[in-house]
């Protein structure tokens, strides 16, 4: 008997939630009567469930039946106190247009806060659900006024963005984030949608201003970390820095976070301000890996902007960094460093090897053997030695099965085959990657694997183009651009009607960058999206044009239109993030 009943209990259950799933189908389906239906019925069984009441009332309401939807509100407010329950009416009223009414209820819900300051959840969540924010934030500080140990800065500082009081939602989300610190990656998301990379732009200016009132009135770190985080935002780091170092001043148990700004100021590009951080931090840090990494990255800026005939200053660099921290697994990554400034910068590709071969003999672990390996294999490639670079790669690839490392090797070796015109075999290993848990090794692999499918077979059986581009990609990998450049010209004037002409007009023009040959790319770019505008590579054309409009040729209204055909027509690209974000921002629209 008792499993019967279990069983009649499990039956009913299952029919209720098919009840629900299909009241809420109806209703967002704009089926009010049938959801109006089935909610009623539903209510019967539950008539406690504030859920299914709203339901109800949200029905009548769609079907503008205004009085059957007042009549059951009275009868609930009688019966019990719940004063949510009153903004629901006030509201109905409001939709009849008897706004005075409406004012009574809304005005009969506040007060009940007053009474039960903890009527406050349910009231202020009723009001903006009916979209009345100006009420919902009146409910809010009226709770906080009452009962101090209430903190809604956060829903206040949301709400008055939605209404557009830009002053009072950064002051909201600032107290909430010197009450709450442990949510202050939380409150940046929130502000970064109303600050642009513009520190004249009217938001940045007022949120900077209440930084400093702040920090005025009660300094702490806090104010200096908002005003740091906002100055990056500006891609502003000089002034990130000061307020940097007069966080570490005050706290100068960790350099963490200077560590972090060299680095964002290394990738943008900020080379000068990135070696004045790392210069800080080489005079200030204690702990010797800290120290270390700081020499790396200081050195390798110096070698970007070290004409190559200076480049015996480099070495000496090098040599003294060896001299003061030896030679051991502490300074792996300088030597590595060194390796590939021998033979990719120095023309020293056999000092280079001599040198990786001397680490290894060093007391390594696996994953530091693997990338000596993993250099020494690109040293020989660079070489064009690409049978002795295949036996490190797949060295790796035994020793360290399924980790990143052996994945990345297994990448080099289909790249090698590929420069070796052994398109098959390269093929196979990039079929096996796709599958790779690198999603950026995965990524890579597949467009390499897209380039040799698409182009091996294209009405040439000696597949004299996708060889001649192969050739072209490895001296770029060489440093030899300007030849790459020279065979990319070859390919377009010799092999005109092949499928590879928008791959090798892309190439060139990444390789046009790199010399800042701004012109000469940007007709490359414009000839992809001209002729080529049904191909894969249009919005790689149509994002890296409009970068070099916003960002080189300083043209903004020329990049946005590029960057509205790619929202509009390319919303599957990886640049569509991006470019949603960049248009916004030349629109003048920081609020998503």
């Amino acid at each position: 008997m008792r499993r019967l009943f279990v069983i009649f209990l499990l039956v009913s259950s299952a029919a209720f939630a098919q009840s629900d799933m299909l009241a809420r189908e109806y209703f967002n389906n704009g089926d009010f009567e049938k959801a109006l239906f089935e909610y009623k019925k539903l209510y019967a069984e539950s008539p406690s469930n504030v859920n299914y009441i709203n339901q109800i009332v949200s029905a009548h309401q769609e079907l503008e039946q205004y009085t059957e939807a007042e009549t059951l509100l009275l009868k609930l407010i009688q019966r019990v106190n719940y004063p949510a329950f009153k903004v629901d009416l006030g509201y109905n009223y409001q939709l009849k247009g008897d706004l005075e009414q409406a004012t009574l209820y809304y005005n009969e819900a506040l007060n009940s806060i007053e009474e039960r300051p903890s009527n406050v959840f349910a009231v202020a969540k009723s009001f903006q659900g009916h979209t009345l924010l100006n009420e919902t934030i009146q409910a809010y500080e009226k709770a906080m006024a009452l009962k101090p140990d209430f903190n809604f800065n956060l829903q206040l500082a949301q709400l008055n963005g939605e209404l557009g009081n830009i002053e009072e939602m950064f002051i909201g989300y600032v107290d909430f984030a010197e009450a709450n610190p442990i949510a202050l990656s939380n409150v940046k998301r929130f502000i970064s949608d109303f600050i642009s990379e513009n520190g004249e732009n009217e938001n940045n200016i007022l949120f900077r201003k209440i930084l400093l009132k702040k920090m005025q009135q009660e300094p702490q770190v806090l104010w200096n970390q908002l005003l740091s985080w906002l100055f990056i935002q500006q891609k502003d780091y000089n002034k990130a820095f000061v307020q940097e170092k007069a966080i570490f001043m005050r706290q100068p148990e960790s350099l963490d976070s200077i560590e972090d700004l060299a680095e964002i100021a290394m990738n943008e590009g900020e080379l000068d301000i990135a070696k004045d951080i790392l210069t800080f931090v080489t005079e200030t840090a204690q702990d010797t890996e800290m120290l270390l990494n700081a020499h790396y990255n200081l050195i390798q800026i110096e070698t970007r902007q070290t004409p190559k005939k200076e480049y015996a200053i480099i070495n000496e660099k090098y040599q003294e960094l060896f001299s003061e921290f030896g030679l051991s697994s502490l300074t792996f990554k300088l030597q590595l460093g060194y390796a590939h400034f021998l033979a990719f910068s120095n023309d020293q590709p056999d000092k280079a090897t001599k040198f990786l071969e001397d680490t290894l003999k060093l007391p390594l672990n696996q994953m530091q053997q693997a990338e000596v390996k993993l250099e020494l294999g690109d040293i020989l490639v660079l070489q064009e030695k690409f049978n002795n670079a295949l036996i490190y790669y797949t060295q790796i690839q035994r020793n360290l099965k399924n980790s990143t490392i052996s994945q990345e090797a297994r990448f080099k070796v289909a790249k090698t085959s590929y420069y070796k015109g052994d398109f098959k075999w390269a093929e196979s290993q990039l079929n096996i990657l796709k599958a790779s848990t690198s999603q950026l090794i995965a990524n890579d692999a597949l467009d390499l694997k897209l380039l040799i499918t698409d182009n091996k077979y294209d009405g040439d059986s000696l597949q004299t183009a996708l060889k001649m581009y192969a050739k072209a990609d490895l001296l770029a990998f060489q440093n030899k651009e300007e030849a790459a450049i020279d065979l990319l010209n070859k390919i377009l004037s010799e092999h005109k009607t092949e499928a590879i002409i928008p791959q090798a007009l892309f190439k060139q023009a990444q390789l046009f960058e790199a010399r800042e040959q701004f012109d000469q790319a940007k007709a490359n770019y414009e000839s992809i999206i001209e002729n080529f505008s049904d191909g894969i590579l249009v919005d790689d054309a149509l994002f890296s044009l409009a970068d070099i409009y916003e960002n080189i040729l300083n043209q903004p209204e020329k990049a946005k239109p590029l960057y509205e055909q790619i929202i509009f027509n390319h919303a599957d690209s990886i640049y569509f993030v991006d470019a949603r974000k960049r248009y916004r921002a030349l629109r003048g629209d920081f609020i998503n």
